[in-house]
């Protein structure tokens, strides 16, 4: 192979692939086209087609990438409208909620929700369930 002609490895890849094609196709032909091989000024033409070719792939593929991808972010945008939704709703009823609470309720809630708190009410909590066991 003479790849001194070439000076990316693109190029030395497509004439590889150049030759590779008419060796198997020759094999299937049943080796009638063995004989044929590139020469320096017919394989700039042949080149210059298999690179459009390749570029005509690239093209389908980055394509249907493109649409796929497409696809997976209308799908996403759909479930965070969803999501949006969902949480502008909680947060009425969490507003709502609290509202209707009573302040012992709410004290209550709160000493659920931090760790700490509850160490600090303990001494109320005895007194609630003291009165509910005797």
């Amino acid at each position: 192979m003479n790849t001194e002609m070439y000076q990316t490895p693109m190029e030395v890849a497509v004439y590889q692939l150049h030759n590779f094609s008419i060796s198997f196709f020759s094999s299937l032909l049943g080796g009638d086209v063995v004989s044929v091989k590139l020469d320096n000024s017919a394989s700039g033409a042949s080149v210059v087609a298999i690179d459009n070719k390749i570029e005509q792939a690239m093209d389908l593929v980055k394509n249907h990438l493109m649409y796929a991808v497409r696809e997976e972010v209308e799908i996403l945008k759909e479930q965070i409208r969803e999501l949006v939704e969902k949480n502008s709703q909680l947060e009425r009823e969490n507003t709502l909620l609290k509202t209707l609470a009573s302040p012992e309720q709410l004290e209550k809630f709160q000493s659920r929700l931090s760790p700490e708190e509850p160490a600090a009410e303990s001494p109320q909590a005895p007194e609630a369930s003291g009165g509910s066991a005797v």
